[in-house]
């Protein structure tokens, strides 16, 4: 019975907003209310500093990978662990405690692929990597290795549980980048380090 309660629960620890809680913490504005009003790392980072950002990506990667390692310990099962991962996922986007106002989940989508498969993490953020290097745009990174995802779970970590979740979360993520995806097109979104 206890792990039909993880997805929930999961949802919940998703739905703690550590862009916010950082930002109150260090006497910051909210970050739904400056710059992008996106609350991610990326956001926190031009306004608040490298210190910000930085706590802000742990806390967005630690909420997506813990509810999936406890899913492993406890229940081991793909569609539970998947169920975890997205439901965190979710929370993230749509976070219960924080007025449903959440971020477009990209940190968050990274640490639960990397608490299901670490070589899926690891492909993920190096796609984001070298796309940030490369073109100094938070955003295309992003699309790029939401894109490719897919493929690598396909590729590292077969079965219709972990494909399913992903194209669903891949497609997600797209979707909360589409005034981004405007912005690339019409050459006014902002690059990293501006």
């Amino acid at each position: 019975m206890l792990i039909y309660l993880l997805p929930p629960a999961a949802y919940l620890f998703g739905s703690i907003s550590t862009a916010v809680v950082i930002a109150r913490a260090m006497g910051l504005r909210d970050p739904r209310e400056v710059g992008s009003k996106n609350p991610g790392a990326t956001n926190i980072l031009r306004y608040g500093g490298k210190l910000a950002a930085v706590l802000t990506l742990a806390g967005d990667i630690l909420k997506g990978a813990i509810p999936v390692w406890l899913a492993h310990v406890l229940s081991g099962d793909a569609v539970i662990v998947t169920l975890c991962g997205f439901a965190a996922f979710l929370g993230h986007l749509f976070p219960l405690f924080f007025g449903f106002r959440g971020g477009k989940g990209v940190a968050t989508a990274l640490g639960v692929w990397t608490a299901i498969n670490p070589w899926v993490g690891l492909a993920l953020l190096v796609t984001w990597v070298l796309m940030a290097l490369l073109f100094r745009y938070s955003s295309l990174a992003a699309l790029t290795a939401a894109l490719a995802a897919p493929f690598y779970v396909a590729w590292l970590s077969p079965g219709a549980p972990y494909l399913s979740t992903m194209i669903v979360m891949s497609a997600i993520l797209i979707f909360r980048h589409r005034s981004n995806i405007r912005n690339l097109f019409a050459g006014t979104e902002a690059r990293i380090g501006r």
